[in-house]
């Protein structure tokens, strides 16, 4: 969930793995390209130590620093083609752990971004019956999620996240469709219906499956898309990288009766 610099808390949205299938995308980690790219410092810090929570995450997480720059990594990987393309310069990552009643939000912007991890939800998701699995898959798709925010590129000449539905879907669907991609999700929270520009799960899914179904690259396009197309909008995006034959609306149609055929 992006916020603004207060780092004001909303409600992240679960989310789930492509429906009916996990999507691959072509990687570009052959090399190990990615391995030692500067992700920024990365500073945890525990603000509550005193809770359950914070120790239920050092139990499965005994390495925080290691685990965000790991994750870092693999966001970029899965949003640009190579190091050398135009990516935000990330200086420091601020990760605080703290308890209120949330899940997760990020603030800032480059050079310096500030994510925040609820313990309450860390205790909700650990549950009565000490699942450390569900716990370690819930908080590395939330910290996928938070970090595209950290890295992604930005839509110009249509306003900003706050004053623009288009902006705000663009921004939310990407972070989702990378959890996708990166399988931290349940096929059961695919969602039925809706609008492409929807954001979250909605915009994700259906990003996920234009990478599976038309072009594996097409999330690293559709990112590199906010620089290339200019005003942006997501039709300009899928012609741009898909061509001229193809609009948005065809396609989600078509991925509403691929859907539908699963059912």
């Amino acid at each position: 969930m992006k916020s603004k610099l207060n780092l004001m808390i909303l409600p992240l949205a679960l989310l789930a793995a492509a429906c009916g299938t996990r999507t691959q995308v072509t990687k570009q980690s052959d090399d190990n390209r990615w391995s030692d790219y500067p992700v920024g410092e990365i500073r945890f810090i525990n603000a509550s130590p005193e809770t359950r929570g914070a120790a239920i995450y050092a139990s499965i997480i005994p390495d925080p620093r290691a685990y965000i720059a790991r994750h870092a990594r693999q966001v970029l990987e899965t949003l640009y083609f190579s190091p050398t393309d135009s990516i935000p310069g990330i200086r420091e990552i601020r990760y605080t752990l703290r308890d209120y009643d949330g899940i997760s939000a990020k603030g800032g912007g480059v050079p310096s971004v500030h994510i925040e991890y609820s313990t309450r939800w860390v205790e909700r998701s650990f549950g009565e019956n000490a699942d450390t699995a569900k716990l370690e898959y819930e908080t590395s798709g939330v910290l996928f999620h938070e970090l595209t925010h950290a890295f992604q590129l930005e839509p110009k000449g249509i306003g900003t996240y706050s004053t623009n539905k288009t902006f705000w879907a663009f921004i939310e669907g990407m972070a989702d469709a990378v959890r996708v991609i990166n399988n931290r999700f349940q096929e059961s929270d695919c969602p039925a219906g809706g609008n492409y520009a929807d954001g979250y799960r909605t915009t994700g899914f259906f990003l996920a499956w234009i990478a599976r179904t038309k072009d594996a690259n097409f999330l690293r396009s559709f990112n590199r898309s906010a620089l290339e197309v200019v005003p942006w909008s997501f039709d300009g995006a899928i012609k741009h990288i898909l061509g001229d034959q193809y609009s948005v609306d065809d396609l989600w149609q078509e991925y509403q009766r691929s859907r539908a055929a699963k059912e």
